[in-house]
């Protein structure tokens, strides 16, 4: 049997997709809005599109990465024009480009520690001077069983992810709440 290619979220894409709510969108809206009119945004675990489709409608120019093809699939149909990368982030050639902006909502904590860091570290790689990450994760280190796939997720928490962060050159300029409770990291490299 092949391992699902994203941490169980392949096998479950459809119950995924169903599940999927609002919670989030105003969040990044306000996030998109205070990037320049043509920063390149890049969405790593972009799903469906849901929150690609937003920065999408901000006219600024946005690719994405999403490693299950099932996923993929509702993406490309979603939003055929946006190029997606259906390939794992740590792995993905996206990462040979530059960025103004990088979003990774609901993904990070998916990922096994190490990798998590490898992500977090090549996003701040391609980030231009004055570039912002995005990602979601608790606050406090911790583990749970992810509802929708049964397999376990982590949080690093705070200090490791400004410790991460740091080391990237990144400064950590805020952390904020969405309307379910979800944290969100707000990091940016200083500017030219």
């Amino acid at each position: 049997m092949t391992a699902d290619p994203a941490n169980g979220y392949d096998a479950a894409a459809e119950a995924f997709i169903s599940a999927r709510s609002h919670i989030g969108k105003a969040l990044v809206t306000e996030w998109v809005a205070g990037l320049n009119d043509n920063a390149a945004v890049l969405d790593i675990g972009a799903g469906h599109g849901v929150l690609t489709e937003i920065i999408a409608a901000s006219g600024r120019p946005v690719w994405a990465i999403e490693p299950s093809p099932r996923l993929c699939e509702a993406f490309r149909a979603r939003l055929p024009d946006i190029p997606i990368a259906c390939e794992k982030a740590e792995d993905s050639a996206f990462f040979d480009r530059k960025f103004d902006g990088i979003t990774a909502i609901g993904v990070i904590f998916l990922l096994p520690p190490a990798t998590q860091r490898a992500v977090l570290l090549r996003s701040a790689q391609v980030l231009r001077p004055g570039g912002q990450l995005l990602f979601s994760a608790p606050v406090q280190a911790c583990e749970w069983t992810d509802v929708l796939t049964g397999q376990v997720s982590q949080s690093l928490g705070r200090d490791a992810y400004q410790a991460i962060l740091r080391k990237a050159g990144l400064d950590l300029r805020g952390i904020r709440e969405d309307e379910g409770g979800s944290s969100y990291y707000l990091a940016a490299r200083d500017g030219a």
